[in-house]
C-alpha cells in the first residue's frame, strides 16, 4: 500500500502542514521537529506526490499545457521544449487537447477551477483567446506560444513572421526568381498578413511587385497548397517561384508541380515556412524559413516559471528570430 502523507504525519506526530513544510523547506519548523519528520520520511520510503509537496506553498508545482492538437507537424518540437524545462526546475506538466471541441474546453476548465496546476503555457485553439485572457485577468499565469500576430496582453512567444517572409524574398530574388506564387495562410492570422506584408514589401522595393491574382489564400494543408497550385496552373498563370506560408502547404505545391511535369527548381523554385522534420526529406527537399520551435517552446516554459517564482513581471513577451535554410527545392541538387 502506498505510503501518504497522512502516515508520515500520523506516526511523525505532527500535521500534514507540517509534514509539507519539511519538504518544501519553507516555514517555521524546529530543526530537532524537522530532523524527526525527515527520519520518518526515510523509514517510511515515503515518496511525495506534486500536491503534498506544494500544500504549503499552496501551489501544485505543475504546469498546464493547453494545444489544439498534437498532430500539428512541429507541435512535438513546442512539447518537448516545454517538457525540458518544466522537469529541469522540478515541475510536472499536465496536457490538454481541444480534440473534441466544448467538451475539451469544458474538461480543461473544470481542472482550472480545481487548481490543478499553476500556470498555463498554450498553443491557442481556435476561439479560446478571449478565454485565456479571462483566465489571466482572474489571476492566472498565462503564456501563449505562437500569438498568430495578435499580441494578447498577457506574455507571449513568436517568431520574426515579417522578417521570415522577408529573408524568403530575398532569397528567391537572388535566384532571379521575379514573379513568385504566394500560397497564404489564413488571412484572419495576424503573422500570415506579417509574413506576406515581408515577403511583397521586399519585391516591391525590388521592382517586382507581387501580381494579385498569384497570391491565393489556402488553409496550412498539404491538399490545400497542391489544390491553389493546380488550379493557378489551370488558370494559365505563370509563376517562376511559390512561396508557401507553412511546409506542409509548399508539400502540397511539390506534388501538384510534380504533376504537370514542371522541374523543381529548374522550372519553378519552391520555399516552405516552419522547417518541420519532413521539410528534409521531400523530393527535392525543400528551402524554408526555420521557426526554432522547441526554442519557442523553452522560451515560454523559462517565463512561465519565473512568473510563478516572482522572477518576471507578467507582461514580457519574446520574439525569436527565424532563417532560411536552403535546400534542393530552389538551388538544385
Amino acid at each position: 500500500m502506498r505510503v501518504t502523507i497522512a502516515d508520515v504525519a500520523r506516526i511523525a506526530g505532527v500535521s500534514k502542514t507540517t509534514v509539507s513544510r519539511v519538504l518544501n523547506t519553507r516555514g517555521e519548523v524546529d530543526h530537532a521537529t524537522r530532523a524527526h519528520v525527515r527520519e520518518v520520511i526515510e523509514r517510511l520510503g515515503y515518496v511525495p506526490s506534486s500536491g503534498a509537496v506544494g500544500l504549503a506553498r499552496g501551489s501544485s508545482r505543475t504546469v498546464g499545457m493547453l494545444v489544439p492538437s498534437l498532430t500539428w507537424p512541429w507541435m512535438g518540437e513546442v512539447l518537448q521544449g516545454v517538457v525540458d524545462t518544466v522537469e529541469e526546475a522540478g515541475f510536472g506538466l499536465l496536457l490538454f487537447t481541444c480534440n473534441r471541441g466544448t467538451d475539451s474546453v469544458a474538461r480543461f476548465t473544470s481542472q482550472v477551477s480545481a487548481r490543478a496546476f499553476d500556470g498555463l503555457v498554450a498553443v491557442e485553439p481556435e476561439d479560446t483567446l478571449a478565454m485565456l485572457t479571462a483566465l489571466h485577468r482572474k489571476g492566472l499565469p498565462v503564456v501563449l506560444i505562437d500569438d498568430r500576430g495578435r499580441h494578447p496582453e498577457f506574455p507571449h512567444v513568436t517568431a520574426e513572421n515579417r522578417e521570415g517572409g522577408a529573408a524568403a524574398a530575398h532569397h528567391l530574388l537572388s535566384l532571379e526568381r521575379h514573379r513568385p506564387l504566394v500560397v497564404a495562410g489564413p488571412l484572419r492570422f495576424g503573422c500570415v498578413r506579417d509574413r506576406l506584408d515581408g515577403f511583397g514589401g521586399v519585391y516591391a522595393e525590388g521592382g517586382h511587385p507581387l501580381d494579385p491574382a498569384l497570391v491565393v489564400e489556402s488553409d496550412f494543408t498539404e491538399a490545400g497548397g497542391r489544390a491553389a497550385v493546380r488550379r493557378l496552373l489551370g488558370e494559365g498563370r505563370t509563376f517562376d517561384a511559390v512561396f508557401a506560408h507553412n511546409d506542409l502547404a509548399a508539400i502540397g505545391a511539390l506534388a501538384a508541380l510534380r504533376a504537370a511535369g514542371l522541374r523543381v527548381p529548374d522550372d519553378v523554385a519552391v520555399i516552405g515556412f516552419d522547417d518541420i522534420p519532413m521539410a528534409g526529406l521531400t523530393h527535392p527537399a525543400l528551402t524554408t524559413v526555420h521557426q526554432p520551435m522547441r526554442t519557442m517552446g523553452e522560451t515560454a516554459a523559462r517565463m512561465l516559471l519565473a512568473q510563478l517564482t516572482g522572477e518576471e513581471s507578467s507582461g514580457a513577451s519574446a520574439v525569436l528570430p527565424t532563417s532560411v535554410v536552403v535546400r534542393e527545392s530552389t538551388v538544385g541538387p
